[in-house]
C-alpha cells in the first residue's frame, strides 16, 4: 500500500495532549486547535488529494486507534460493522443515538479524519440535518449518504433494492450541507443504481443532479466481481467530482487501475471486522476443545498491548501532570533467622530455600514489587552474606541467634518513615491480600486467615489471632474488626484465625510503631519481644485492624510447609 505522508495531521492522546506535553513543568499547554490540522479540513484534503487515498474501516475505538497505528491517514465508519460489532442487522437496526455514541468513542480514540457510513441518512432531510449537526459536534469529519428508501437492507442483500426520487435525495444533500457547523465537513453522495440494476445512465444521471445539489464527492457502488462498470462511470464522470469506490466484492482488481481511472478514494469497508470475526472464532474453537489456553495464548497479542492500544501509558502521564504525588510505601522483610528446617539449612537462611527453583525471598520481593513497593529493606543475620538481591537494601542484625522478631525490626527503625508494610520473610502470599492491605484506610492493619482456627491440625506453634467479630460475621457486611489479641497459647473459644505474618502501617501507624519500639526498650524488652507480642501490646490503646482472608498464603517452618509452598506456587 502506497501511503503519501500525512497532510499535516498532528495525531495526540484522545484528551488533545500528548504524553510529551502531559509531563512538561511548566504548565502550559497550546490550544489544540493552534497546531493540529481539524479533522474536517483534513478529510477534505483527503478527498480532493491528486493521489489516490485510502479510508480504512473500524467499528470501535480500539479498531480506529489500530488504523491509525497502522499508518492509513482516514477511517471509514462502516454501517455494516458498526451494527455487526453490536449483534445487529444492517438494516437501521442500531438507532442513530448508538451509532453516535459508537463515533464518539472512535473520535476520542484517534485524531484521523473519519467519514461515517450514514446509512440513507436514518430518514428525512429533517434526520440528515440533525445527524449532520450531531456530528459536527463530536468532529466527525464527514458523512456519506446512499439515495435509497429508509429503513435500508445492506446493499449487498436481494436485488434491485427501491431507490430514492431524485429530487427527495437532493433534498437530504442540501439539508445535510446548511447543516454542517465546519465549512471543511464532507458530505459524500453514495449512487445505488448499479447496484439496483437501473444502469450505466441511471447512475450518471443521479450522480450529476446529487452534484448539483451539493455533494462534496460521489460514491459510486458496485457489487460485480469485477470492476469494469466501475471504471466505465468513472471515464464518463470524468473528474466532475471526486470519485470514491468500495471495492468489497471486485477485490483482485489490481489497484493501480484505479489510480490511472482517476478514482480519488478506496474504501476498505468491513475487512477488520472480518480478520476479527475469523480470528475470534479460531481461538474460541481451540479454546473449547483444548479446555486450555496453552495452544492459544503464543498465537494472540498479550494482554499488555490491550492496555497500550487503551492508552494507559498517557493516563500514567497525565497522573503525573495532575494528581499530587504519593509516597511510595516501603517494605520490610524480617528474614534473620536460620529457621527449623536445619537439614535445608545449613548453608543458607531459611528465606532463600529453594521454590520450585527460586529461592523463597525472591518470589516474596517479586511480589512486593508488582503491587508497587519498590523500596524494600530484608533484615539479615544467619549467613547473612548470600542474602545479596539487587533489588533490596539489607540491614544486619548480627545478634540474630540471642535475639527475636522486634530486636530485627529495631534494627530497620531508620526506614520506618511514611506507609511501612511489615512481614516476615518465611511467608508467601497472594497478590490480592497485600493489595487489600495496602487499600486499606486504617493505620495498623493485621492480615489474618479466617479459616485458620482450633480446628487446624497442630504441627507447630501458630500466631492465633483474636479479633473483636468472628470471620463468619463479616461475610454479612463491611464489619470492622479489632485485633484483642496474637498469642500461640489463646483459649480455643478466643481464636478467629491466624495472623499470615503481614502488617501495614501508615505514615501516622509508623510513628506509633517507633514509639512502641522506644517503650520496649525501655522496658527492657527490645530482645525478647516478638511480632505477636508488640502487635498486641498496640492493640490495647490504638485501633489495629484486622482484615480476614480464606488462605491463600502459606508459612515456610517444616519440610510440609515448604512440599506446601512448592504446591502453592
Amino acid at each position: 500500500m502506497n501511503i503519501p505522508p500525512p497532510a499535516q495531521i498532528d495525531v495526540h492522546d484522545r484528551y488533545g495532549v500528548n504524553a510529551a506535553s502531559a509531563g512538561q513543568s511548566d504548565g502550559s499547554l497550546q490550544t489544540t486547535s493552534a497546531r493540529v490540522q481539524t479533522s474536517f479540513a483534513a478529510l477534505r484534503q483527503l478527498i480532493q488529494s491528486p493521489h489516490l487515498e485510502f479510508l480504512m474501516e473500524a467499528h470501535n475505538g480500539l479498531s480506529a486507534r489500530i488504523v491509525e497505528e497502522a499508518g492509513f491517514r482516514g477511517i471509514w465508519a462502516s454501517g455494516l460493522t458498526i451494527s455487526t460489532s453490536l449483534g445487529l442487522r444492517d438494516s437501521n437496526e442500531a438507532s442513530w443515538t448508538q451509532v453516535l455514541e459508537i463515533l464518539e468513542y472512535m473520535t476520542d480514540a484517534t485524531r484521523l479524519p473519519i467519514l461515517v457510513d450514514g446509512d440513507t441518512g436514518h430518514g428525512n432531510f429533517n434526520n440528515v440535518r440533525r445527524f449532520v449537526r450531531k456530528l459536527c459536534e463530536r468532529g466527525v469529519a464527514g458523512i456519506c449518504v446512499e439515495d435509497k428508501l429508509f429503513p435500508k437492507t445492506n446493499s449487498f442483500v436481494g436485488e434491485r433494492q427501491p431507490l430514492a426520487e431524485i429530487d427527495e435525495f437532493c433534498g437530504r444533500i442540501k439539508a445535510g450541507k446548511d447543516s454542517q457547523t465546519d465549512d471543511d465537513f464532507v458530505f459524500v453522495a453514495r449512487v445505488e443504481a448499479l447496484i439496483s440494476g437501473r444502469g450505466m445512465e441511471e447512475a450518471l444521471r443521479r450522480a450529476e443532479a446529487y452534484h448539483a445539489a451539493g455533494a462534496d464527492a460521489i460514491l459510486i457502488h458496485s457489487k460485480q466481481r469485477t470492476a469494469s462498470e466501475v471504471l466505465s462511470f468513472a471515464k464518463e464522470w470524468a473528474g466532475r467530482s471526486p470519485l470514491i469506490i468500495v471495492p468489497t466484492k471486485y477485490y483482485a482488481t489490481p489497484t493501480d487501475q484505479f489510480r490511472e481511472a482517476k478514482i480519488s478514494t478506496v474504501i476498505w469497508a468491513n475487512h477488520l471486522l472480518r480478520a476479527a470475526v475469523s480470528a475470534m472464532k479460531q481461538a474460541a474453537t481451540n479454546i473449547g476443545v483444548n479446555e486450555t489456553l496453552v495452544q492459544i495464548e503464543d498465537r494472540i497479542v498479550p494482554v499488555d498491548e490491550l492496555f497500550r492500544l487503551s492508552g494507559n501509558d498517557e493516563l500514567d502521564a497525565a497522573e503525573r501532570r495532575y494528581l499530587p504525588a504519593k509516597a511510595i510505601p516501603q517494605a520490610i522483610v524480617l528474614a534473620a533467622t536460620r529457621g527449623e528446617i536445619l537439614e535445608l539449612t545449613e548453608d543458607r537462611p531459611k528465606c532463600l530455600l529453594d521454590v520450585r527453583g527460586v529461592p523463597l525471598l525472591s518470589r516474596l520481593v517479586s511480589t512486593l514489587q508488582d503491587a508497587g513497593l519498590s523500596k524494600i529493606a530484608v533484615v539479615r543475620g544467619y549467613r547473612k552474606n548470600s542474602i545479596d538481591d539487587p533489588r533490596i537494601v539489607t540491614i544486619d542484625n548480627d545478634r540474630y541467634d540471642q535475639t527475636d522478631e522486634v530486636f530485627s525490626l529495631a534494627c530497620a527503625r531508620s526506614h520506618l518513615m511514611g506507609e511501612t508494610v511489615v512481614m516476615y520473610g518465611d511467608v508467601l502470599f497472594r497478590r490480592y491480600i497485600l493489595d487489600a492491605v495496602l487499600n486499606c484506610d486504617a493505620d495498623i492493619v493485621v492480615a489474618v486467615d479466617g479459616l485458620s482456627g482450633p480446628m487446624h491440625s497442630i504441627t507447630r506453634d501458630r500466631d492465633y489471632v483474636a479479633g473483636d467479630l468472628p470471620y463468619i460475621a463479616t461475610d454479612l457486611d463491611d464489619s470492622f474488626v479489632s485485633l484483642k489479641h496474637i498469642h500461640s497459647g489463646l483459649p480455643h473459644s478466643q481464636i478467629t484465625g491466624e495472623w499470615i505474618g503481614l502488617v501495614r502501617f501508615s505514615a501516622i501507624g509508623a510513628r506509633w510503631l517507633c514509639e512502641e519500639l522506644d517503650r520496649v526498650e525501655d522496658e527492657g524488652l527490645l530482645e525478647e519481644a516478638d511480632m505477636p507480642l508488640l502487635l498486641s501490646r498496640m492493640a490495647k490503646y490504638r485501633s489495629v485492624r484486622v482484615l480476614y482472608f480464606a488462605s491463600d498464603w502459606v508459612d515456610v517452618n517444616t519440610l510440609v510447609d515448604l512440599a506446601d509452598a512448592r504446591n502453592f506456587v
